[in-house]
């Protein structure tokens, strides 16, 4: 599983992040480009202690889910999203591109650190698993949009 904390990793993710444009297709999902550039910037903003939603540690999801995080299985198309990470509102395409190239870059800059809060839904993460977590789901948003 690649990670973000990899160089050749953070450029190919920044590459296809770059690739889109305002008129880019999803395959599957209800998010357009732009609503998926903001979501895409929860997790590293969780991350980052830059957001802090309230989202409850759940039992079940650390036993059955926690893995899936972080995985060399691909996720499935459609996957349902927590009710505090959907966007519905529109967005500016060009503000959240810029603004999810900034999270990627500023996330990958910290590969070094060697411990890392919680998740607040998951709990704790050593840094690999972050960097494969970010990498997994950027990767699914990308290839969503055919990147």
């Amino acid at each position: 599983m690649k990670s973000l904390f990899e160089h050749t990793t953070q450029n190919e993710i920044e590459d296809r992040i770059q690739s889109l444009s305002n008129n880019s297709i999803p395959e599957w999902g209800k998010m357009n480009v732009s609503q998926m550039l903001f979501h895409c910037q929860f997790p590293l903003k969780i991350a980052l202690q830059k957001e802090h939603p309230q989202l409850k540690p759940n039992l079940l999801a650390k036993l059955f889910f926690k893995k899936a995080m972080y995985n060399d299985k691909p996720w499935k198309k459609n996957l349902p999203t927590h009710s505090k990470l959907k966007v519905v509102d529109q967005k500016e395409f060009e503000k959240e591109k810029v603004t999810l190239l900034s999270l990627v870059s500023e996330f990958s800059n910290q590969r070094d650190k060697k411990e890392w809060d919680p998740h607040p839904m998951f709990g704790k993460f050593t840094p690999e698993q972050w960097g494969k977590m970010q990498y997994k789901h950027l990767d699914h948003h990308l290839k969503q949009f055919n990147v």
